[in-house]
């Protein structure tokens, strides 16, 4: 069986008709939007905000990160059940893998050995090996109900996995690939990301208006930072202190202190802001917004929205290669 999977996983050139449907931008500053109630992904100019190309990929693109070599961009689509690999500077299709079942969220451990993939609506959690280059399915992991976002200790031992259908988050062991604890955390859990000094998880809580605290070797639950309903997702500024959550249903975007896990400012973003990224320079936060298919582009230093651009429906991740580190 495993076997297949490795066959199945391998690498495997794009169709020559998608390939062209794709024209490379010559500049490197191309903002990656997924659209995923469009199974499209929108490239736009950073700089002049204007629109480069849109082109259709596997249907529900949700999320996308960069392989730990930053050499590619790693699309999932969900219900597509493929990857796409795309340049992360010019959004130029590089190749794509196929039959990588029900990939939602994605992630590398932080030893680049396992790729995590959340079927949200299998309610599993698969697990690779990665050599580098190519995936092989190791094991498969069921879950309670609705898997949804992934983090990882700084050690990668463990894969940590909020299931919105439950109101729970599980620890996977990665050496074993064996649930080594659940538990309850709130309604909706969404968004989950370790605390730089790999001390607590913080979890947004979805189905209300707060940033779980959880201690992790204990299973404790520390402290409820209030932000907004519907706390959803992550992006840290980073500088190692400063996480911004984006409420989907409130329309803001809180600034959480991560030393002193408290609400420090809001940014007022109407359209359901959802996942974010941060240019280089730490000086301006882009954010999707999920219910009116538009990019918001926010000046952080006045926490105001500068400028808001059209993409399609269901904006969902996006990425840009000269970014802020991840913590």
């Amino acid at each position: 069986m495993m076997r297949r999977f490795a066959q199945f996983f391998s690498v495997s050139v794009l169709a020559a008709s998608a390939i062209a449907s794709v024209s490379a931008p010559a500049q490197a500053n191309v903002v990656v939007v997924l659209n995923s109630g469009d199974a499209t992904i929108s490239l736009l100019d950073q700089t002049t905000h204007q629109p480069i190309n849109t082109f259709s990929v596997g249907k529900e693109p949700h999320h996308l990160m960069a392989t730990p070599d930053n050499k590619s961009l790693i699309v999932a689509s969900a219900t597509g059940n493929q990857l796409l690999f795309l340049d992360p500077k010019t959004g130029q299709v590089q190749r794509q893998i196929r039959n990588i079942v029900d990939p939602y969220q994605i992630g590398f451990s932080p030893d680049q050995k396992w790729f995590v993939s959340t079927g949200l609506r299998l309610d599993r959690v698969d697990i690779y090996t990665y050599n580098g280059n190519d995936l092989t399915l190791s094991k498969r992991v069921p879950l309670a109900k609705t898997p949804s976002h992934i983090a990882f200790d700084a050690g990668s031992t463990t894969a940590f996995i909020t299931q919105q259908g439950s109101d729970e988050i599980s620890a996977i062991d990665l050496a074993t690939q064996q649930v080594k604890w659940t538990l309850p955390v709130g309604k909706l859990p969404a968004g989950i990301m370790m605390t730089p000094d790999n001390k607590y998880l913080l979890v947004g809580i979805m189905g209300s208006d707060y940033v779980q605290v959880i201690d992790w070797r204990t299973q404790k639950l520390v402290k409820q930072i209030r932000t907004g309903v519907g706390a959803h997702n992550f992006r840290a500024l980073g500088d190692k202190r400063f996480v911004y959550v984006s409420n989907r249903v409130a329309n803001t975007i809180s600034v959480v202190d991560m030393q002193t896990l408290e609400n420090v400012g809001t940014i007022k973003v109407p359209g359901g802001p959802d996942c974010m990224e941060v240019t280089e320079d730490g000086k301006t936060l882009w954010v999707t917004l999920r219910w009116i298919k538009k990019v918001a582009v926010i000046d952080i230093a006045s926490k105001s929205v500068t400028k808001v651009i059209p993409v399609g429906r269901s904006p969902h991740g996006i990425y840009f290669y000269n970014r802020a580190p991840d913590a």
